[in-house]
């Protein structure tokens, strides 16, 4: 398969979901190198980060990346998931804070941002993550497990013990068109009790009814409500699949989650990178 990067650079600005600070995030065509978020609010020569799994931290509530020098981004996983179903594998992103912006907490944004400009194949190649044995990951009541399949496919079960939000359970063959679809629109979700422990610990500032679904008790505060009926095991799936793009290539098998979240699906491409070097 060959590398791909966009046809022209392209801006937006948005608000960041944690910080509540307006971004500029511009995206920067690349000849090869990777993706490259690059930190223009700090120090030229320290501000590049690199989308490598070795620079993830701090997975408890989203997929972040820090360099040697301290520079992070936070709130990726989004944007990557929209770049993974495009199959851009070299881009600079550049942003003057610390986040991506959250949109409407979905990838959709994102994808009709890369549609705009367009897509361009480049001359090298690179080599899918084929999935050739069943590979599993347990952590507790989370799971992930790892299956050959000519294509690739994605099965998602989630779980609480809420009143109105229970369990859930989605599948999808992963290709451009289904994504953007079935998949593409699902926004993150909380509930209503963590808001104000958020709130207190500087987290979620710019979260707000157009980029969240807010889930109570027996329903949702959203007043537009859900975007599909079973919204939250999809937005479930947008995250793995961009939490899964740390790895930079395609993947060809079918993945099977169980509760999984950002910090396991990272340990889970840590063990597909191992079974396919």
């Amino acid at each position: 398969m060959k590398r791909i990067t966009l046809n022209n650079s392209i801006s937006y600005e948005g608000i960041g979901l944690h910080k509540g600070e307006n971004i500029k995030l511009t995206l920067i065509p690349k000849e090869n190198g990777g993706i490259i978020f690059k930190r223009v609010d700090l120090e030229e020569g320290k501000n590049e980060i690199s989308l490598d799994i070795k620079n993830t931290f701090d997975l408890t509530r989203g997929t972040n990346l820090r360099n040697e020098y301290g520079a992070a981004v936070y709130t990726i996983e989004h944007f990557l998931s929209a770049l993974y179903i495009m199959g851009i594998t070299d881009l600079q992103v550049e942003l003057d804070g610390n986040e991506l912006p959250i949109c409407d907490g979905s990838a959709k944004i994102f994808l009709e941002l890369f549609k705009e400009v367009g897509i361009k194949e480049l001359d090298s190649k690179i080599e899918p993550i084929i999935i050739e044995k069943p590979i599993s990951l347990t952590k507790g009541d989370k799971h992930i497990v790892a299956l050959p399949y000519d294509g690739y496919k994605l099965t998602y079960s989630i779980k609480f013990e809420h009143s109105y939000l229970k369990s859930q359970m989605a599948e999808f063959e992963i290709t451009p068109e289904i994504y953007e679809k079935e998949i593409a629109k699902a926004r993150t979700f909380g509930f209503d009790y963590e808001i104000e422990y958020l709130k207190k610990n500087n987290l979620a500032l710019g979260g707000t009814l157009d980029n969240a679904i807010v889930v109570t008790k027996d329903g949702v505060m959203n007043p537009s409500g859900l975007r599909y009926e079973d919204e939250f095991v999809r937005h479930k799936m947008l995250d793995l699949i961009g939490d899964f793009k740390i790895l930079n290539r395609p993947i060809k098998g079918h993945i099977i989650a169980i509760k999984a979240g950002h910090a396991l699906d990272i340990e889970f491409a840590e063990l597909l990178l191992k079974n396919n070097n």
